[in-house]
């Protein structure tokens, strides 16, 4: 079902509405840039301090960390790209950009600081996100956007 609205004033606010989001757009440019930049200088810290040119366990676990965050920034990116031009919200895009959320945390986590319920909660949100992805997956395209 399709919504075009007649309205003035509803019009109106779908122009600004179409405005804050190309802004969002310009400002996560900025974030995705800044997070690039901030990634190599990690790295550069990392490799210069003793043991030089050696990263440890804990430092490759801070990097991977730090480049899942701008890869979520970029998947971000890509949601509202696609809002602006479809002006829809794709679910698939939006569980896709979730599952890489939830595995960056996964990746960074500290085992031997964290509670056993928190690793369960941690395992099923994991769970029910898979299985919404893999449901969304094995829809039709055409069911695959809001209405």
């Amino acid at each position: 079902m399709e919504f075009k609205p007649t309205e003035p004033l509803i019009l109106q606010l779908q122009k600004v509405i179409h405005w804050a989001v190309r802004a969002l757009a310009v400002l996560m440019v900025f974030v995705i840039v800044m997070g690039v930049i901030d990634v190599g200088w990690t790295l550069y810290q990392k490799l210069i301090s003793p043991p030089i040119y050696i990263l440890t366990i804990s430092d490759m676990l801070a990097t991977f960390g730090a480049f899942m965050a701008v890869l979520i920034a970029i998947e971000i990116f890509i949601n509202i790209t696609i809002y602006l031009r479809d002006d829809v919200i794709h679910v698939k895009i939006v569980m896709a950009t979730a599952l890489m959320a939830i595995a960056r945390k996964i990746i960074i986590l500290d085992m031997e600081k964290l509670e056993p319920s928190y690793l369960y909660a941690i395992g099923g949100i994991m769970l029910a996100t898979s299985i919404g992805y893999w449901l969304i997956h094995k829809l039709p395209r055409e069911n695959h956007e809001e209405e």
